[in-house]
C-alpha cells in the first residue's frame, strides 16, 4: 500500500516538476512583461489559466512560481535538516549535561511562534531569498533533531555497537561506520517532509507582503497578488495558484508519509506472529 501510494506522489510531482521546468522555457511569452489591455482575462484556449491584473499570462506565470517556490522550499528542508541533524547527533553521542542543555534549547525553540519569529526575520531584509531560507530553516529544524537523538540514542544499545567496541574500534570509528550512516534513511524523510511545510511557509510570507517582491513570481505572491482581482470578479487568479500549491505539498507529504513507511522498519507489536 505504500509503495502504491507512493508512485502516485512520485508521478503527481513528476508532473509538477515538468511543467514548473519546461512551461517558462517552452512558452513565446514573457510572464515579467504587462499588458493591461489584457488584464483579468477569464481562462481561454489563448490562456488557459486566464491573465492577472496587469494581463499576464498566469499558465506561464503559476509554472515560474512553482519552480522559485520549491527551490527556496528545498534550500529550507535542506538547511533545517543539517541544523537537526547536527544537534540531534551531538546531543545523542555527548550525552550527559550536554544532553540536557541542547534539548532544553531545543524545547524553547520550538515553543517560539514560527510564523512571527520567521515575519521579524524576513522583515529585516524584505525581498530577501537568503533571509526567507533562514527564517523558515531556523524555525523547522527542532523536529529533526529530536527524531534523530532518539535514533542515536536506539543505536547506542543495539549489540554490533557492543560488538564493535569489544573488537577495538575507536570511538570515532564507531560514529563514522555505524552510527551516523544508521541516521541516513531518517534525515531523507525529513527533508522530504519538510518541504510542503517550507512551500506552506513561504507562500504565506509572500502572501503577507513579507517574501519575495511581486516581480519575483512564487506561489504566495501569486495570490497575494489575487486578492485585488477576486473581489472584481477574476476568481481564476486565486483558484488556479492555490489549486496547485495544495496538489504539491499533498503529492509531497503523501510522498514522504510512503516512505517513512517503506523506510521505518514495523515495530515488534505491529508485526504478525
Amino acid at each position: 500500500m505504500a509503495e502504491r501510494r507512493f508512485k502516485i506522489a512520485l508521478g503527481v510531482l513528476i508532473f509538477v516538476a515538468l511543467y514548473a521546468a519546461l512551461v517558462p522555457w517552452l512558452a513565446d511569452v514573457d510572464d515579467r512583461v504587462t499588458d493591461f489591455s489584457a488584464a483579468r482575462l477569464a481562462p481561454s484556449f489563448d490562456h488557459p489559466f486566464g491573465t492577472d491584473s496587469a494581463g499576464r499570462d498566469l499558465f506561464v506565470r503559476i509554472a515560474a512560481g512553482i519552480r522559485t517556490s520549491l527551490l527556496i522550499a528545498l534550500a529550507c528542508a535542506l538547511l533545517a535538516t543539517v541544523i537537526g541533524v547536527a544537534v540531534g547527533t551531538t546531543a545523542g553521542l555527548v550525552g550527559g549535561w550536554v544532553d540536557r542543555f541542547v534539548m532544553r534549547g531545543t524545547d524553547a525553540v520550538n515553543a517560539l511562534p514560527h510564523l512571527l519569529l520567521g515575519i521579524v526575520i524576513v522583515a529585516m531584509f524584505r525581498g530577501s531569498i537568503a533571509a526567507i531560507v533562514l527564517s523558515i530553516a531556523l524555525t523547522h529544524w527542532t523536529q529533526v533533531a529530536r527524531i534523530i537523538r532518539s535514533e542515536i540514542l536506539s543505536l547506542r544499545e543495539r549489540p554490533y555497537i557492543d560488538a564493535a567496541i569489544l573488537a577495538g574500534a575507536s570511538r570515532r570509528h564507531v560514529i563514522m561506520r555505524h552510527l551516523v550512516p544508521a541516521t541516513a534513511p531518517q534525515a531523507l524523510i525529513a527533508v522530504v517532509l519538510l518541504l510542503p511545510h517550507a512551500v506552506w511557509h513561504e507562500s504565506t510570507l509572500s502572501f503577507l507582503g513579507f517574501g519575495l517582491p511581486p516581480h519575483k513570481p512564487s506561489l504566495g505572491t501569486l495570490l497575494e497578488e489575487a486578492r485585488s482581482s477576486l473581489l472584481l470578479g477574476g476568481w481564476w487568479t486565486l483558484v488556479f495558484p492555490a489549486a496547485v500549491l495544495v496538489i504539491a505539498t499533498v503529492a509531497v507529504a503523501v510522498a514522504g508519509s510512503a516512505m517513512r513507511s517503506m523506510l521505518t522498519p514495523p515495530r515488534p507489536s505491529e508485526l504478525r506472529l
